[in-house]
């Protein structure tokens, strides 16, 4: 099995989502054993944000790496674990509120895909990008 950063490399769904990771120098921890649980927002979540949002964020290091960290968690949690949790502690320090109401929920985005297993943790591939607050 591969790890979190290779599946989404591979997948060429997370183009977006991988460039931030390496802007971020975000990759080598990504390899490490974890375990995560990564909320990753395909190319199409990005394609949401307002014009001009993605290039200020690679501008913006700090702030990227922030928004980045709010994706992660530690730990392995598949679905079935957090449907018995209101949210899990982001590696940002924030936490991600999941919701079970409408389908599959992590704050305002819909959970497209769960469970993808990683060698270090697992993915859960989300419609939106999130953010603290």
């Amino acid at each position: 099995m591969a790890d979190i950063v290779d599946i989404a490399v591979g997948a060429g769904a997370f183009n977006t989502l991988v460039t931030a990771v390496k802007a971020a120098n975000l990759v080598d921890a990504l390899k490490s054993p974890g375990p995560f649980t990564v909320f990753a927002p395909n190319d199409d979540a990005f394609a949401k944000l307002p014009p001009g949002t993605i290039q200020t964020l690679v501008q913006n290091i700090p702030q990227l790496t922030r928004i980045l960290m709010f994706h992660v968690a530690s730990g392995k949690y598949t679905r079935a674990d957090l449907e018995k949790l209101d949210s899990v502690p982001s590696l940002e320090g924030s936490p991600i509120p999941v919701h079970f109401t409408d389908g599959f929920e992590v704050k305002n985005a819909t959970v497209l895909a769960p469970d993808i297993e990683a060698d270090n943790g697992i993915i859960h591939v989300i419609d939106t990008v999130i953010l603290m607050g």
